[in-house]
């Protein structure tokens, strides 16, 4: 464990550079924090996309859940929103979960299988 002295020693703000990054302490226009947390959930993956149907902590509204797609980020919001669109409803993209409103695990399994992946329905 560090000193409380080391703790409040890093440096916050530059004359030189402005605001700094508390994690790679760059720059925040030059931050590569998002980067190499994307990196690191690209390869702690197994190849296999999940797909479930989720009710807790939504009060009671089902939403199907998609995890596990190998796909950096800006490639994730692409294909989230084409899977939103085949289904005709609503959804989000979270720490590369895509939330798709309602209860579509078929339609969502065929549509990735046909475009190459390896799906698995989890759950009940």
């Amino acid at each position: 464990m560090s000193s409380l002295k080391d703790q409040l020693s890093g440096l916050v703000y530059s004359t030189d550079k402005g605001q700094l990054c508390p994690g790679c302490e760059e720059p925040v226009n030059s931050c590569k924090c998002a980067e190499i947390s994307d990196q690191e959930r690209l390869q702690s993956l197994d190849g296999v996309v999940r797909i479930r149907r989720e009710t807790s902590g939504r009060k009671g509204k089902g939403v199907t859940t998609v995890s596990g797609i190998p796909l950096p980020e800006p490639e994730l919001k692409a294909l989230a929103k084409k899977l939103k669109k085949t289904c005709g409803t609503g959804g989000a993209l979270k720490d590369g979960v895509v939330e798709i409103q309602g209860d579509h695990r078929d339609k969502l399994k065929a549509m990735l299988e046909k475009e190459g992946y390896t799906v698995k329905l989890a759950g009940g």
